[in-house]
C-alpha cells in the first residue's frame, strides 16, 4: 500500500549547497523546480531543458522582454529572442517558458505588436524563428503560462478575461482550436501535467490564498489538492512521485501621500492588515475610504474612517472573489464587481448593510463600475459584444447602452458631467475621452495603465511604472498639458488590482504598495 503525499520545507543536506547561474536563477542539485523574481526592472523565470544541459529563462524590464538559455552549471548567457509582453510582469501571471520534450522549441508568452494582447509563440531553438499559436479574443488581457504534455502533442496554458478571471486550456502543440478546461472565473498562476499526462495541475485564488488543484485533460470538475495551501508555482518530477511548489505570503497595504496642495507629502501606510488590502476609494466627502480586503478570510468590500479607523465589512460573500468599489454621488451606496453569480457582474450595496444587489444579468463578464455624478447611471466595462467596450446602465437597474466602439474597461465621468474618460485594456496604455452624448474619442494621456489612475477636475494623477529605480506617481495638468511628479512609490507596485485613488478635495492620493513578500519551496512526497 502506497504512502499518502507528505508535504515538507525543501532543505539541502551536506554538499548540496547551490550554484549560482545568473542573476536570480539558482540551482540546486536534485531539486525538482525553483523559480524567482527579481526587482521591478528585471523579472526572470527558469525552465531546465530536457537533457538538463540547459535553462532558459525571460529577462524583463517593463514591457521589454528577452529570452536566453545558459549552462545548468554556469556559463555564458545567450540571447535567443527580443519582444514585448502586455503583463508588466510575466512572473505574476505563472510559467513564462516550457520546453518540448524533444528539446527542439520553446513556448512562451508575448505579444505579436505592442497593441495587441499576449499570445503563445513556438521558437525553435535551430532557427530562432517564432510562430503564433494562439490568438485571444480582442479586449482580454491574454495568454500565459505556456506548458507542453509529456508527449508533446499537446499544449496547456492559462487565457486570462482580466486578472482576476484566468482559465485554463488545451490544444494541439501543431496548432488548432484550443479546448476550455476550467470555468472558475478566478485568477490563477502556474500549471503543470502530470507525468502520465492525465491530469493537469494548477494554482488558484480563494479564501485569501492560492491553493493547488487537478484537473482532467479530457475535461471535467477540478478536485483540491490535499497538499498546496499559499503554493503558487508547482512542477511534477519526470518520475511523476515528486511535487514541488512555492508556498507565497504576500501583504498588500493602503498608504496615503499627500499632493503638493497638503500640509505633508510625506507617505504613511493608512491600512493594512496581515492579508491584502487593495482598490481604495474616497467617498464623495472625503470621510470615507471604500476598499477591498482579505482580512476576514476571503476578499470583501469594507468601509473606514479617512484615517483608516473603525472599518466595517460591507460584503460578505465568503469565497467568489470582489472588487473595484466606487462610491454613489450621495455617499450612501458602494457599486462593484464579483463573481458570486458564475461570470464577473455589477452589484450595489447599501452603507446600511444588507444582502448586495445585482444590477447585471449577462452571461459575459461586467467589470470595473463607476456612477455618473448625477446618480443615475452605471458606467462599466463588458465583452458581452466579443471584445471590451464601456456600456452604461440605470442605476436603478434597465437596459444598458453602449458607450465606446474603439475599446474600453474603466471609466470615470468628468466633474460637469460632460464627458467619460476612460481605458481600453489591460496591455493597451492611454486614458482617452469620449462626449457623455457620444462622439469622436480623443487621447488624454499616454503612460497611465488601467487601474492606476485617478480623475479630478482639473487634471488626472496616475502610477508611471516606466520611472527607476521606483515607479512614481504623476499629475497631468489638463490646462497646461503638462505633467509632472508628485511622489515616488518605495517598495513593488500592486498591479493586478485598481491601485490608486484621490481625494475629492484634491490634498491626498491613496495607493497601493507589496510590503512583504515571502516564498518557500515545499516538496510533497509520495505524490499520485
Amino acid at each position: 500500500m502506497s504512502r499518502p503525499a507528505r508535504a515538507r520545507p525543501l532543505e539541502m543536506g551536506p554538499g548540496f549547497g547551490p550554484v549560482r547561474l545568473v542573476k536570480q536563477i539558482w540551482v540546486f542539485p536534485r531539486t525538482p523546480f525553483f523559480r524567482s523574481s527579481g526587482r521591478r526592472c528585471e523579472r526572470l523565470s527558469d525552465r531546465g531543458s530536457p537533457d538538463g544541459r540547459q535553462i532558459a529563462f525571460v529577462r524583463q524590464s517593463g514591457s521589454e522582454i528577452s529570452i536566453f538559455v545558459v549552462p545548468a552549471l554556469g556559463g555564458p548567457e545567450r540571447k535567443l529572442y527580443s519582444g514585448t509582453s502586455a503583463f508588466f510582469s510575466l512572473y505574476d501571471y505563472g510559467n513564462a517558458l516550457s520546453w518540448s520534450p524533444d528539446g527542439k522549441y520553446l513556448a512562451f508568452s508575448g505579444q505579436r505588436s505592442p497593441r495587441e494582447p499576449n499570445s503563445i509563440f513556438l521558437l525553435s531553438r535551430e532557427s530562432l524563428e517564432t510562430r503564433q499559436i494562439t490568438s485571444p479574443p480582442t479586449g482580454f488581457l491574454g495568454d500565459s503560462t505556456p506548458a507542453f504534455s509529456p508527449d508533446g502533442k499537446v499544449l496547456a496554458f492559462v487565457r486570462g478575461a482580466s486578472s482576476r478571471d484566468v482559465e485554463i486550456y488545451i490544444m494541439p502543440a501543431a496548432g488548432g482550436e484550443p479546448k476550455r478546461l476550467t470555468f472558475e472565473n478566478r485568477s490563477g498562476r502556474s500549471l503543470a501535467w502530470t507525468a502520465d499526462g492525465r491530469d493537469i495541475l494548477f494554482s488558484l485564488w480563494g479564501s485569501a490564498t492560492f491553493r493547488l488543484w487537478r484537473v482532467s485533460a479530457a475535461g471535467g470538475t477540478p478536485e483540491q489538492l490535499p497538499v498546496g495551501e499559499g503554493g503558487a508555482t508547482l512542477a511534477i518530477s519526470r518520475q511523476g512521485d515528486h511535487l514541488a511548489y512555492s508556498q507565497e505570503s504576500r501583504d498588500t497595504d493602503i498608504w496615503r501621500v499627500g499632493t503638493s496642495g497638503s500640509a505633508s507629502i510625506h507617505p504613511t501606510r493608512l491600512i493594512s492588515s496581515t492579508r491584502l488590502d487593495y482598490a481604495p476609494q474616497y467617498s464623495p466627502d472625503s470621510k470615507r475610504i471604500a476598499f477591498t480586503s482579505g482580512r476576514s478570510g476571503s476578499n470583501e468590500i469594507w468601509v473606514c474612517d479617512a484615517d483608516g479607523l473603525n472599518p466595517v465589512q460591507l460584503t460578505s460573500f465568503a469565497g467568489p472573489d470582489v472588487g473595484s468599489p466606487r462610491w454613489s454621488p450621495d455617499g450612501r451606496q458602494v457599486t462593484f464587481d464579483s463573481v458570486a453569480t458564475g461570470n464577473r457582474d455589477i452589484f450595489v450595496v447599501s452603507l446600511e448593510g444588507g444582502k448586495p444587489r445585482r444590477l447585471t444579468e449577462d452571461s459575459s463578464d461586467e467589470v470595473r463600475p463607476s456612477w455618473s455624478r448625477d446618480g443615475r447611471s452605471i458606467y462599466f466595462g463588458s465583452n458581452r459584444t466579443g471584445d471590451w467596450q464601456l456600456w452604461k446602465t440605470p442605476a436603478e437597474g434597465g437596459k444598458a447602452v453602449q458607450v465606446t466602439r474603439q475599446g474600453g474597461r474603466e471609466a470615470f465621468e468628468s466633474f460637469d458631467g460632460n464627458f467619460v474618460y476612460y481605458t481600453k485594456s489591460f496591455g493597451i496604455p492611454g486614458i482617452w475621452k469620449v462626449p457623455v452624448t457620444g462622439g469622436d474619442e480623443t487621447r488624454v494621456v499616454d503612460d497611465a495603465l488601467q487601474g492606476f489612475w485617478a480623475l479630478l477636475d482639473n487634471g488626472i494623477y496616475f502610477v508611471n511604472p516606466k520611472t527607476t529605480p521606483h515607479p512614481t506617481i504623476d499629475f497631468f495638468n489638463f490646462a497646461t498639458g503638462r505633467t509632472s511628479k508628485v511622489a515616488t512609490i518605495e517598495k513593488e507596485v500592486q498591479l493586478t488590482s485598481p491601485s490608486l485613488a484621490v481625494s475629492p478635495d484634491g490634498r491626498s492620493l491613496l495607493y497601493v504598495q507589496v510590503d512583504s513578500f515571502e516564498s518557500d519551496i515545499v516538496l510533497a512526497e509520495n505524490f499520485r
